[in-house]
């Protein structure tokens, strides 16, 4: 795999630092989790595929020991806010003189600087802040959060991910590691690059769910069938418009493409809840309409084009992208780690006796998992 080879050392946390250590394992990167001692191993959802050791970082024998791990490591990924690593005696300044060719990942809302930045937060206020907010929801509403995708996971755990690819293939030259900043906050407004860029076109420039993006338009939309599922719709482009309308066996002077949005919508919501989903997609699959089906997390692994590819494996999403020589495995949620449970191998692999070990245990140093699940 693609990152065969590469250790990483990932500090516990939640969601998007998680999610960014995932997408290295899935690629073949050898990930180790730094957990709390007495941690919840059910917590972490994302662990598949890591190792797990539990340390108390409190202690100066629990600093030493990720000393030690990130002297043999190539990626660290930390979740705290700024300042709390230093507080430890962990902060890049000691970690990269100790190995000058780690890279050092701070997974943060708000970034390391600013006056934000030692304050909590979660995906609501970092989409908020990154002014994507304001345009999600329909008119007349308040803006709607698309849970905690946006923020937690594409502008925080993918494009912290990307960061340290950036900086591993960066090193090649240098020889280097460095520290990588990664804000949700700037993740996420750099994602919506296009929604900020764009405004000067046509799509935009009316008020919140006026707009032909962002619930507006009546071809641009989701729709109630006739058993109570539900179809999307994004029928932009005249060619797939003209397709759609076919579909609904409507004609052009009846439903014009850009004529009254409002007046539209009722005329399609009539007619998509004439059929059960299931006709709709009898009609409408294989065709340019620009329609889908909306499907819930059981039913997407199951539909005929996510079979056929591959796309989930045991219910969950497979890695993506493709690469067509070094692909990516998902290990599945079945290699959930325990805390602690690869402490002792862990710990033996960089040095410690089985003596001195057993010493680290006594004083509440680290722990050590008893049993497996």
């Amino acid at each position: 795999m693609a990152l065969r080879g590469i250790k990483v050392l990932e500090l516990a946390g939640l969601a998007p630092a998680p999610f960014c250590g995932m997408i290295l394992a899935d690629f073949g990167a050898d990930v180790l989790r730094v957990d709390k001692i007495g941690s919840d191993t059910n917590v972490d959802t994302l662990g598949n595929g890591k190792k797990s050791i539990a340390l108390n970082l409190k202690h100066p024998d629990g600093v030493t020991i990720v000393r030690n791990l990130a002297k043999k490591s190539d990626v660290l990924i930390e979740p705290f806010r700024a300042g709390v690593m230093e507080k430890l005696g962990l902060g890049p300044d000691i970690l990269l003189k100790d190995n000058p060719k780690l890279i050092y990942a701070r997974m943060t809302g708000y970034g390391q600087t600013g006056p934000f930045a030692k304050s909590a937060g979660h995906d609501i206020n970092y989409l908020a802040l990154s002014g994507l907010l304001s345009l999600f929801g329909r008119k007349h509403e308040k803006p709607v959060f698309p849970v905690n995708y946006a923020a937690d996971f594409a502008g925080g755990g993918l494009i912290c991910a990307l960061g340290v690819t950036l900086a591993l293939l960066e090193r090649q030259k240098s020889g280097l590691g460095q520290v990588v900043d990664s804000s949700m906050v700037e993740g996420t407004a750099y994602v919506g690059s296009f929604l900020y860029r764009s405004q000067v076109l046509p799509m935009w420039g009316r008020q919140r769910g006026e707009n032909i993006l962002d619930t507006g338009a009546h071809f641009y939309e989701v729709y109630e069938t006739k058993d109570g599922k539900y179809v999307s719709v994004g029928a932009l482009e005249p060619q797939f418009y003209a397709k759609l309308i076919e579909g609904l066996g409507i004609d052009e002077d009846e439903a014009p493409h850009f004529g009254d949005f409002d007046k539209l919508k009722v005329l399609f919501e009539a007619k998509f809840r004439e059929k059960t989903l299931k006709e709709w997609c009898a009609i409408f699959d294989g065709t340019d309409a620009c329609v889908a089906p909306v499907l819930s997390l059981e039913e997407a692994p199951k539909h005929p084009h996510n079979l056929e590819r591959g796309s989930f494996e045991g219910g969950v999403p497979k890695p993506a992208p493709v690469l067509s020589r070094t692909p990516g495995k998902s290990k599945g949620v079945e290699k959930l780690p325990q805390v602690g449970e690869h402490t002792r191998a862990v710990l033996a692999s960089v040095g410690y006796s089985e003596g001195d070990i057993n010493k680290l245990v006594e004083n509440g140093v680290i722990d050590v998992c008893k049993s497996k699940l």
